[in-house]
């Protein structure tokens, strides 16, 4: 019987992280020699596979979908539709984290070690969102595309993919240049994907294995409650817009995208699944490529709800350890410094810690906090990155769902 890519990879998953755990457990000196020659290698050639892709993807498809949406109103109109679905699903997600804190108290549990928080300092700070929006534009687009500045590419791209619809027939042969270009890309997408499984199997005994569980002990129920936010999300408000706003069935949706959310667990990154989360979403979603060429790339650039939910238990957990009361106005505090620096920390390299950092300061509680949580926190950046790509698809396909609609109102004629 031949396995689909689907099950080979899930397979490979299940398979990594079982061998990864055995080796913790019973093993770990074994682990130890296999992991820098066996394991990680593994995982980090596939991520250079599909991260060599990224920028030229990204650059491709988004000129296409500006290009292709044509009217730079539907451009705007679908912009407009897609920045406030992420900023309002960034704030539901948010204030599940923090209900969800509230009501389990995961930091009022025994055992719990303040010690491995001494000494921790943010590595880095996050840009003032003033800032980002200013750098929006690039000054030099090659400069952008070398240092991988996601929204300064998306920048670049639309302004390329308007330039391409205004002047129409007189740039035709780059216009046809650039679908063969997006085209090569995503064949090169489907190559490398056939090294999925065994990247993922590589990717999740690596992390399994030199994290095990024994990081879970004291940190179990703070674990559980960031996993529980994250499946209620998923399934209430990603599954909501499927089933209310595309009517679609969820069921359809969440077994169609496996095989991006698959990846996306094992790469811990939604810039580096992009290429694939793409690619499922238009061949197996039936997304319009217009229309996820420009809602996917940008919703892996601002959009982190699995990220903004990590942030609101963390806040409350830190702050149930150091034994300090947030009022009403500080929990909203938390809310708004979440939901506006998620745009304004787009790009940056470990992006969670860095806004938890800033969320903290927000609300004066201790930074040194962050040092609680870093021994599980590559664990459940596994799981909120399958849960940010599943938002920036089911984006992808509410707007999708809402074009059509328009469009079959415009041939008929009706007043919009």
């Amino acid at each position: 019987m031949k396995l689909n890519l689907t099950t080979k990879i899930v397979i490979a998953l299940v398979l990594g992280a079982v061998i990864g755990l055995i080796l913790n457990l019973f093993a770990k000196d074994i682990f130890d020699v296999l992991d820098p020659y066996f394991f990680s290698p593994l995982g980090k050639i596939f991520l250079n596979l599909i991260s060599m892709l990224v920028v030229p993807i990204v650059f491709f498809s988004i000129v296409l979908g500006a290009a292709g949406l044509g009217d730079p109103k539907m451009l705007g109109r679908i912009g407009l539709k897609t920045i406030i679905y992420f900023l309002l699903t960034t704030s539901i997600a948010i204030i599940i984290g923090l209900i969800l804190a509230n009501v389990l108290d995961p930091g009022l549990v025994e055992g719990i070690d303040k010690t491995q928080a001494e000494g921790y300092k943010a590595e880095e700070e996050a840009p003032p969102i003033s800032e980002t929006l200013m750098n929006i534009i690039p000054k030099n687009p090659i400069a952008a595309m070398t240092e991988g500045n996601m929204l300064q590419i998306i920048a670049f791209s639309i302004f390329i993919g308007l330039g391409l619809t205004v002047l129409g027939e007189k740039t035709k042969g780059i216009f046809k240049l650039i679908e063969q270009g997006n085209d090569l890309m995503m064949y090169l997408v489907g190559l490398v994907m056939k090294f999925a499984p065994y990247g993922t199997f590589g990717l999740i005994a690596s992390a399994i294995g030199s994290q095990g569980f024994s990081a879970l002990k004291s940190m179990g129920l703070y674990f559980s409650v960031v996993l529980l936010a994250l499946i209620i999300h998923a399934i209430v408000t990603y599954g909501g817009t499927i089933m209310f706003l595309a009517k679609k069935s969820p069921i359809w949706f969440f077994k169609n995208f496996a095989p991006a959310m698959s990846v996306a667990f094992s790469t811990s990154s939604s810039n580096a699944t992009l290429p694939i989360s793409m690619e499922v979403a238009q061949k197996r979603l039936k997304v319009p490529e217009p229309i996820s060429s420009f809602v996917q790339p940008l919703g892996a650039t601002i959009n982190m709800d699995g990220t903004a939910i990590m942030q609101g238990v963390a806040t409350v957990f830190i702050a149930q350890v150091y034994g300090v009361d947030l009022s009403m106005g500080e929990l909203v505090t938390v809310v708004l410094t979440a939901v506006l620096a998620s745009i304004g920390t787009a790009g940056v390299p470990g992006v969670g810690l860095i806004l938890l950092a800033m969320v903290l300061s927000s609300v004066n509680l201790p930074v040194e906090g962050i040092g609680l949580i870093l021994g599980i926190d590559r664990l459940l950046d596994m799981a909120r990155t399958s849960v940010n790509i599943s938002g920036d698809a089911a984006c992808a396909v509410y707007v999708a769902e809402t074009e059509k609609k328009r469009k079959i109102k415009d041939q008929r004629g009706d007043s919009i």
